[in-house]
C-alpha cells in the first residue's frame, strides 16, 4: 500500500532507474513552477484587468530590475543545493548540517543588506533606463515593497532548494501551492476591493512568500533525522560558507549577467512605448509558464547529478544525463504546440484591449521554437552544476546574453529604422531573444560533450 509520507521524505537518487527518478522529483518541480508563476500572473491580471494597460506595463518594466537585486539569493541557493546534494549522496552528516546552518545565517545577513540599501536607489534606477513618466512613480513603488519584503522571498527559494537537495520535491511544492492561494486571495482583496493599485499586489506577493519560508523552516526544523540544526551549525562555519560563495558566485554571476542584459535590452523595450511595454509583459507571463519544465528539469538533473556524483557513480550520471534531456526536450515540444494553437486566448487572460492580444501573440510566436533550444541548455547545464561545475554556464550565460543578444538586439534596431519606425523594428527583441537561446543550446551541448565538469566533484 502506497504510503503518502513518502513524498515528504528525502530521496535517495542514486538507485533505482535514472528517468523514473528524475521523472518523479521533476513532477513536483513543475507543478510547483506553475504555481510560482502564477504569483506574477495572477499580479498582471489582477492589475491589467482592474488598474489598467499603464499599471501592467509598470509591473512589468519593474520585474527586470527586481530580479538583478535578487542575485545575492541565487547566488546563496545554487551553492547550497550542489553542497546539499552532494553531501547527502555522500551521507556526510556533519557536512550536511554545517551546509545548511551555515545559509540560513548568512540569507539573514543578505537579506538585511538588500533591505537597508536597495529601496532609496529603485528611483534613480529607473530614470537611468528611460522608463516614461506615466509609470515610474507605480514601479518604484512596486520596488521598494519588494525589496523591503525580500527576506521572505530568499528563505523560501533557498529552502526549498534546500529540501530539493535533499530529494523532497513534494514538500516545497505544497508550500508553495499554499503561498499561491492566499496570493491569489490577497491580490483580489487589495486590489479589486480595496483599491491598492500596483503597491497591493507587491504587498500580497511578500506576504504569501513570507508564509512559504516560515513552512519550509519549519519543515527542516523536524528533519533532525538527517541532519542537525541547532545553534552550533547556524553559527557560520568559514569553510562551507566559503564553498557557499565559491559554488554559487559563477551562478549568481549568471544571474546577474542575464538580468543586467535584460536591463539593457529594457531600455530599449522602453523606447517603443507602453503599448509595447504592456505587450512584452504579458508575452514574459506565458513566457514563464513555457519555460517551467526547461527550469524543473535543469534543477532535477542538479539534484540528480549531485547525489550520483557524491556517491562516485558517474555512470549513472551519464546515463541520467541523456534520458533527463530527452524528457525535458518532449515536454517542451508540446508546450510550443500548445502556445502555437491556443495563444491569442491565453494572451486575452491579460487584457481585452484586442490590439495588445495581436501584438503579444505575434511576439510569442518569434519564440516559440526557442524553448525547445532551452530544454538542452537547461538539463545539461544542470547536470554540469551538480557535478559541481558552476562556471562554464556562467560563461555561456555571459557569451549569450551580453555578447550576442544586446548586439544583435540593438543592431537590428538601428538597421530597421526608418522615418515612420525612428527606433526601428520591435521584432529585435525577440529575435535577439531566440538567437540567444538557439547558440546557448549549442554551445552547452559542446560543453557537455568535452567532459571538463566531471573533474568538479567536492
Amino acid at each position: 500500500m502506497f504510503n503518502i509520507k513518502k513524498l515528504f521524505e528525502p530521496t535517495d537518487m542514486t538507485v533505482g532507474t535514472p528517468w523514473k527518478s528524475i521523472g518523479l522529483f521533476s513532477i513536483p518541480m513543475v507543478i510547483g513552477n506553475i504555481a510560482q508563476q502564477l504569483y506574477s500572473t495572477v499580479d498582471s491580471i489582477v492589475v491589467g484587468h482592474y488598474v489598467g494597460d499603464n499599471a501592467l506595463a509598470a509591473v512589468g518594466s519593474a520585474t527586470p530590475i527586481f530580479n538583478l537585486l535578487l542575485v545575492l539569493f541565487i547566488g546563496i541557493s545554487a551553492g547550497v543545493g550542489i553542497m546539499v546534494a552532494q553531501y547527502f549522496g555522500a551521507k556526510s552528516r556533519e557536512d550536511l548540517s554545517k551546509t545548511i546552518g551555515s545559509c540560513i545565517t548568512l540569507t539573514a545577513l543578505a537579506s538585511l543588506l538588500i533591505m537597508i540599501i536597495t529601496p532609496s536607489l529603485t528611483k534613480p534606477l529607473l530614470r537611468l533606463l528611460d522608463t516614461p513618466e506615466s509609470i515610474i512613480n507605480d514601479c518604484a513603488g512596486y520596488l521598494v515593497i519588494m525589496m523591503i519584503g525580500v527576506a521572505g522571498m530568499a528563505y523560501y527559494n533557498i529552502l526549498s532548494g534546500i529540501l530539493r537537495g535533499m530529494g523532497d520535491s513534494f514538500s516545497a511544492l505544497v508550500y508553495l501551492l499554499v503561498a499561491t492561494v492566499i496570493n491569489i486571495v490577497l491580490d483580489v482583496l487589495f486590489v479589486a476591493r480595496l483599491n491598492m493599485g500596483v503597491a497591493g499586489v507587491s504587498l500580497a506577493t511578500v506576504i504569501a512568500q513570507g508564509i512559504s519560508s516560515v513552512l519550509c523552516l519549519r519543515k527542516l526544523m523536524r528533519m533532525q533525522e538527517t541532519f542537525d540544526l541547532g545553534r552550533k551549525e547556524l553559527k557560520m562555519s568559514k569553510d562551507h560558507v566559503m564553498q557557499i560563495i565559491k559554488l554559487g558566485l559563477p551562478s549568481g554571476a549568471t544571474q546577474a549577467i542575464f538580468s543586467s542584459a535584460m536591463i539593457i535590452v529594457q531600455s530599449l523595450t522602453n523606447s517603443f512605448g507602453e503599448m509595447f511595454i504592456a505587450a512584452n509583459v504579458i508575452v514574459m507571463r506565458v513566457d514563464g509558464f513555457a519555460m517551467m519544465p526547461n527550469f524543473s528539469f535543469g534543477t532535477a538533473m542538479t539534484t540528480y547529478t549531485g547525489q550520483n556524483v557524491g556517491a562516485r557513480k558517474m555512470d549513472r550520471v551519464m546515463q541520467g544525463a541523456k534520458q533527463g534531456t530527452i524528457m525535458a526536450v518532449a515536454c517542451s515540444a508540446v508546450i510550443t504546440g500548445i502556445i502555437l494553437l491556443f495563444g491569442k486566448s491565453l494572451m486575452g487572460i491579460f487584457t481585452d484591449t484586442q490590439e495588445l492580444v495581436d501584438m503579444s501573440y505575434y511576439m510569442m510566436s518569434i519564440l516559440a521554437v526557442g524553448y525547445i533550444a532551452m530544454a538542452v541548455t537547461q538539463s545539461l547545464s544542470g547536470v554540469m552544476r551538480g557535478a559541481g561545475d558552476t562556471v562554464t554556464p556562467m560563461w555561456i550565460s555571459l557569451c549569450t546574453s551580453v555578447l550576442i543578444r544586446i548586439p544583435v538586439a540593438y543592431g537590428i534596431s538601428w538597421l530597421t529604422r526608418t522615418p515612420e519606425l525612428p527606433t526601428g523594428r520591435s521584432e529585435c527583441i525577440q529575435v535577439s531573444l531566440l538567437t540567444t537561446w538557439v547558440l546557448g543550446a549549442i554551445i552547452t551541448f559542446t560543453f557537455y560533450k568535452i567532459g571538463k565538469w566531471k573533474k568538479k566533484a567536492l
